[in-house]
């Protein structure tokens, strides 16, 4: 064979060599493509199911806000269900207002009372009351107009997770790394004062959880409670996370928000670089006896340094 005969039919095999690969790249392509799809479609699908809205009165346009990325602010509840055999509504447990600051990069987390004397805007009748029981009474809805009427803040967007629910996000991102403030065994785990400690979901729930063997009671657990939350808000605020289907599935159940899936990709991609700097503060009251009902008395003077707090957290 002559060797120009040798060159044309190197060009050949070059020429379905080059096509084969191209072939296979294409193939790839469409199969990333189609797996991408099936992806999202999954994650949008559990989106949906978790998504309900407040049907709280609307004080700003918080879809514009987002889209603009421009501060907002959620109101964070933890319910006490979904976990050691209870399925009940329940109660609010923890309230915490965080706002989001992508111009400052802040996170600002303040927790409210479990137990503060309100007024409930919808439900006078069992009025005054704890502000953890406007959840029982009327829903996400409720709890946010009794945050807004008794603080004079906006809250944009809303999270309900129960303690269950914490627990499965908290071991989906692979644990939480927290510095304990004290020394406490409970419910067969043990926190060292100083030590930090990588969690799992259900040491993290305990931590988070207990209230009677802390000398603060009730604002000391308020104080865990943020050092929980701003661990996993850490890991859980990225697109990897938001887009994670055995994430949100596994939470599902036990979470209610009225963000979308293209408000949670918002977050995710524009609002991650917040958990650079968190700031943390909660809401001072008094203990106070009504009719045989404690309560904690928050002063008007304390709702208006919270106002200009979370007000001031929330400029552009």
């Amino acid at each position: 064979m002559s060797r120009r005969n040798n060159k044309n039919t190197s060009k050949k095999h070059m020429k379905t060599w080059k096509k084969v690969v191209l072939w296979i790249i294409a193939l790839l392509i469409v199969l990333v493509g189609v797996g991408a799809f099936a992806a999202y479609h999954n994650v949008k699908k559990t989106a949906d199911a978790v998504y309900q809205p407040s049907g709280a009165k609307t004080v700003r346009d918080a879809d514009s806000l987002l889209k603009s990325e421009k501060p907002v602010s959620l109101l964070f509840m933890g319910t006490d269900t979904d976990f050691d055999g209870r399925s009940d509504k329940g109660r609010t447990d923890s309230m915490m207002i965080v706002t989001l600051n992508p111009k400052t990069n802040t996170t600002t987390m303040v927790s409210i009372p479990r137990d503060m004397k309100v007024n409930l805007p919808d439900f006078p009748q069992y009025s005054p009351s704890k502000i953890n029981a406007a959840y029982t009474y009327g829903g996400s809805k409720e709890a946010i107009n009794a945050i807004e009427s008794h603080f004079s803040i906006p809250v944009d967007y809303y999270v309900t997770l129960s303690l269950g629910g914490l627990k499965k996000a908290i071991d989906q991102v692979g644990g939480v790394d927290v510095v304990s403030p004290l020394t406490f065994s409970y419910e067969g785990q043990h926190y060292t004062k100083g030590k930090l400690e990588h969690m799992d979901g259900n040491k993290a729930m305990w931590f988070s959880n207990m209230r009677y063997q802390d000398p603060q009671g009730d604002y000391g657990r308020q104080y865990r409670q943020r050092l929980v939350l701003e661990a996993l808000m850490k890991k859980a605020i990225s697109y990897k996370t938001v887009i994670n289907s055995d994430f949100l599935n596994s939470i599902s159940h036990n979470l209610k928000t009225n963000l979308t899936m293209s408000d949670m990709l918002q977050l995710a991609l524009h609002y991650r670089g917040t958990n650079k700097n968190i700031k943390s503060d909660y809401a001072h009251g008094t203990g106070e006896m009504l009719d045989g009902v404690s309560f904690q008395d928050v002063s008007g003077t304390e709702q208006n340094r919270i106002s200009s707090l979370i007000n001031e957290s929330l400029k552009d």
